[in-house]
């Protein structure tokens, strides 16, 4: 006897599910089944109820701060999950009506039909050198905030620094020797500073950090083989390698390029071709990592001795590859600023192909095991 399928949509929160059930076939039954509390004690008995009716269960639920447990949890028991982009999600136009019946509903209703996108669900391992890039990323741009912080004040006071470059040696130095005219400005000037040199350490730690943990990591070789381009440091190449795990996953580059939202967005109709900003869907972090990437193109291409570090022990064809890219992005990038484009286009326009390029050279590395 053939097992009835049912399409289970979750609409998952810090503290509850909500469960709506969608039976197989164009007219099957779409009935909510509940809410329960977010605990995988709860959810294993809605499964072996539903197991004992003798159905085949599909699951799906959006991506959101909850994490990944319910999936890994699903899928270690042999169950077939999804875990879907929100932003993707078909929405009626019309619809003024959510709520978390309605949602968990929608979800099953559109699984049954196949009309939702699953997202890249990470290893453990990935997630877990992810966790450690981002922290970095919130560590500098906590550093960011703090350099503004401390700016701020000495220029309300008309205090210059002379200096050509702050953050250095010289500009602490200096800093060391300004004395404020009352005690309570001197405390917070000294606050500041503090608050300077404690983001430096923190970013530092985190970099080294990094640095160890990659060498464990299943993704060592990606990252080492990523670092022989130019403009891709450990810190750019590791976030590539955790935010998206084997580039070889997407059939071709443009794939990849339009899963970071590196592709025109477009609004035609008929004759007229419409094509606008890039997309900025998928992955913000690895997006502004190529971004940042791209400007090291704006010089002539050259194997500086930094590179040729990188490069040593690699396969041949990894180290054409980059080459290829560095001839070529250089180009373009003197090339597209020759026709007066913002420099902010300009790197888009870079960071697109070198994730073209990073793929091939994943691909590489693919075909060289």
């Amino acid at each position: 006897m053939k097992k009835t399928i049912k399409n289970i949509g979750l609409d998952v929160h810090k503290n509850s599910i909500s469960i709506g059930i969608a039976d197989d076939g164009r007219d099957g039954e779409v009935r909510y089944y509940g809410k329960i509390d977010n605990d995988m004690n709860q959810l294993n008995k809605v499964i072996r109820k539903l197991i004992s009716k003798g159905a085949v269960l599909r699951f799906v639920y959006e991506a959101g701060p909850c994490g990944y447990g319910i999936y890994r949890y699903l899928t270690s028991n042999a169950f077939d999950c999804a875990v879907v982009a929100p932003s993707k999600i078909p929405q009626q136009s019309g619809n003024r009506l959510k709520n978390d019946k309605r949602d968990c509903l929608s979800l099953a209703r559109l699984h049954r039909a196949g009309e939702l996108t699953p997202v890249y669900v990470p290893t453990e391992e990935d997630e877990a050198l992810r966790d450690l890039v981002r922290a970095r990323g919130d560590a500098t741009r906590a550093l960011r905030t703090a350099k503004q912080q401390l700016s701020a004040f000495l220029l309300r006071h008309d205090i210059i620094y002379s200096g050509k470059t702050k953050w250095t040696k010289a500009h602490f130095n200096w800093l060391a020797r300004v004395a404020m005219p009352y005690p309570a400005q001197q405390i917070v000037f000294q606050e500041y500073i503090d608050t300077v040199t404690d983001c430096i350490n923190r970013v530092q730690r985190l970099t080294e950090q990094i640095r160890l943990q990659s060498q464990q990591s299943s993704r060592y070789e990606l990252i080492k083989a990523l670092q022989s381009m130019r403009g891709i440091s450990l810190i750019v190449a590791a976030t590539i390698a955790a935010e998206l795990g084997d580039l070889t996953r997407f059939e071709n580059p443009g794939k990849l390029m339009a899963f970071l939202g590196l592709i025109p967005s477009e609004h035609s109709s008929g004759e007229r071709v419409k094509k606008g900003s890039i997309t900025k869907t998928g992955n913000g972090h690895v997006r502004r990592a190529l971004v940042e990437a791209a400007h090291a193109y704006r010089f002539p291409a050259r194997k500086s001795r930094t590179i040729r570090k990188r490069q040593e022990d690699l396969p041949k064809g990894v180290i054409d590859i980059s080459w290829k890219a560095q001839c070529r992005l250089c180009s373009r990038y003197h090339y597209l600023t020759a026709k007066e484009k913002k420099v902010n286009v300009v790197k888009t326009a870079i960071a697109r192909e070198i994730a073209g390029f990073s793929w091939a050279i994943a691909k590489e590395l693919s075909r060289a095991a």
